[in-house]
């Protein structure tokens, strides 16, 4: 039982980790987010099929080598794309909850697609326009990273109300 409640603290505190660094990232922030709903599942507070592990594991080290082969910082030494970009997702990925749980990631890649079009917009990042190459190359290799860790955070938070909903039902 405790080591299920350490498990349980562990995860939140890594999802919200994961949810800090989308917005000032400093490492990828899918790492920290599966590592996250693996704790959650782990203390049964959450399950997942197989599937989700497989996919979102192949993801995150898809993401981390992206990371790796991407060269370092932005082009205007700033990092507020990811401030556009992270709430775009967190946006869409809360719609995409509201409507059905399998538009979430949609909802997310969306909203991510969408804060990108909102920060080319603005005097930073000019340099982003859409019809451009750069608004494509930028958005597959930021945004990516981003969609993975949001949509993560997001499936973690479903399985959690999910739990609790079952959990009451029964009870009642």
């Amino acid at each position: 039982m405790t080591f299920s409640i350490f498990l349980v603290v562990l995860g939140a505190i890594l999802l919200v980790l994961a949810l800090v660094m989308v917005f000032k990232p400093w490492y990828v922030a899918a790492l920290p987010a599966y590592v996250g709903i693996c704790c959650l599942h782990w203390s049964t507070l959450a399950t997942f099929p197989t599937w989700v592990f497989i996919f979102y594991g192949a993801a995150t080290l898809m993401v981390m080598g992206i990371r790796y082969l991407s060269p370092k910082g932005e082009p205007d030494g700033k990092s507020t794309g990811n401030l556009y970009l992270g709430l775009g997702a967190l946006m869409g990925c809360l719609l995409g909850m509201m409507l059905e749980a399998r538009f979430m990631v949609l909802g997310t890649i969306i909203g991510t697609a969408m804060g990108q079009l909102a920060f080319s917009r603005t005097p930073g990042g000019k340099w982003l326009r859409f019809p451009k190459s750069n608004f494509i190359q930028y958005l597959c290799a930021k945004g990516l990273g981003i969609v993975v860790a949001v949509a993560m955070i997001g499936l973690a938070v479903e399985g959690v109300i999910y739990f609790l909903n079952l959990h009451q039902l029964i009870d009642n």
